[in-house]
């Protein structure tokens, strides 16, 4: 909330407190909107300042009150400054072959990420994020980098393990680049013709990468990304160890990044949505099943205290998480603080608020 002026007061804006002139009476009251005639009330009263609610006083969900936070301000200036930089020195080498230097990735990262503050306020931050068209190629590679360091933070990896990881997010998808974005991002289903020429986009990139002055890793986390533990993936079909650990990684930051950013055609999933796509979906036996668990556990406990919608409708306020499911949480009902165990009623969350 802040203070405003009764002359610069306009009508529409809402109070945050009871307005009270001198003799303490109430003249305007809390969460009232201000109308013409309201305001020349106020001046009657000689009421000189008035407080008012703001846009994140308004908000009624959690991702609203991200949205509207001066954080997210910040960030997003920040994001608009440096994702031109990323784009233009991977648009440099797919159409001219001009070599980036890895160096300057890593300063778009390092300035982005301190502009999130935290791994938790990050994530939160590219979940409110929604690219334009013509850039959500670019978009979802330099957020697949972003969020593999909060990944490789919560997996343990060393120092030097967690930037080989995020350097691998900048790349990795760089086949695609070279595929039309109405493949890409078709909203029907995809011709054979059309999917077998999106499956060579690993082959691609990995092609493009091979030779640059990357880390061993990199190509070939490049090539596997698509490869799954259960031999389901492809472009070899490779199984548990043949598959290079850093592919095996970013194949969960490239599910997770798709999963949770909005496209002009649909919304981002929910987390707890996100991580019952993982459970319903072999999740645990095609990818790394100990750093999907740790993954998804965390993304679980960062909800906690969060209010929720149920699939029927029932509001309420996520309490404790299910370790053994952890997209159906216990929760406390809102309106009768009751607790409700959504995996025995099997009563999934549909939306946070």
């Amino acid at each position: 909330m802040k203070t405003v002026a009764r002359l610069a007061l306009k009508p529409g804006m809402i109070t945050g407190e009871d307005a009270v002139n001198f003799n303490g009476d109430v003249i305007v009251p809390a969460n009232t909107e201000l109308t013409s005639i309201k305001i020349a009330k106020l001046a009657r009263h000689d009421i000189m300042a008035v407080t008012i609610k703001e846009k994140i006083d308004l908000a009624t969900t959690h991702f609203e009150r991200v949205r509207c936070s001066e954080g997210f301000q910040s960030f997003v200036s920040v994001y608009q400054k440096f994702f031109p930089v990323y784009k233009t020195l991977l648009m440099n080498f797919v159409l001219y072959r001009q070599t980036f230097n890895i160096d300057d990735l890593m300063k778009v990262y390092d300035n982005i990420t301190a502009a999130a503050g935290t791994q938790e306020l990050l994530l939160d931050y590219l979940y409110n994020m929604v690219p334009s068209e013509d850039d959500m190629t670019h978009a979802h590679c330099l957020n697949a980098a972003l969020i593999a360091g909060v990944f490789g933070n919560w997996l343990n990896l060393s120092e030097g393990d967690r930037t080989i990881l995020i350097q691998t997010g900048f790349v990795y998808d760089i086949g695609k680049l070279r595929i039309p974005d109405q493949i890409l991002w078709k909203t029907g289903k995809l011709e054979d013709s059309e999917r077998n020429l999106l499956r060579k986009h690993a082959r691609m990139g990995y092609d493009m990468v091979k030779n640059l002055p990357l880390n061993v890793h990199i190509p070939i986390a490049t090539l596997q990304h698509h490869e799954r533990i259960d031999g389901s993936g492809y472009s070899e079909g490779l199984k548990g160890d043949a598959i290079n650990p850093f592919a095996k990684y970013i194949a969960i930051v490239d599910t997770y990044e798709a999963m949770t950013s909005a496209r002009v055609y649909r919304q981002s999933l929910n987390p707890f949505q996100v991580i019952a796509h993982y459970e319903e979906s072999r999740g645990y036996e095609r990818y790394e099943r100990d750093a999907l668990k740790t993954i998804l556990s965390r993304i679980a406990h960062t909800q906690l205290g969060l209010n929720v919608r149920l699939h029927d409708g029932t509001e309420a306020e996520v309490v404790s998480i299910n370790e053994h499911a952890l997209s159906l949480p216990l929760v406390k009902i809102l309106r009768n603080n009751t607790l409700y165990d959504t995996a025995q009623n099997g009563n999934p969350v549909e939306a946070v608020l």
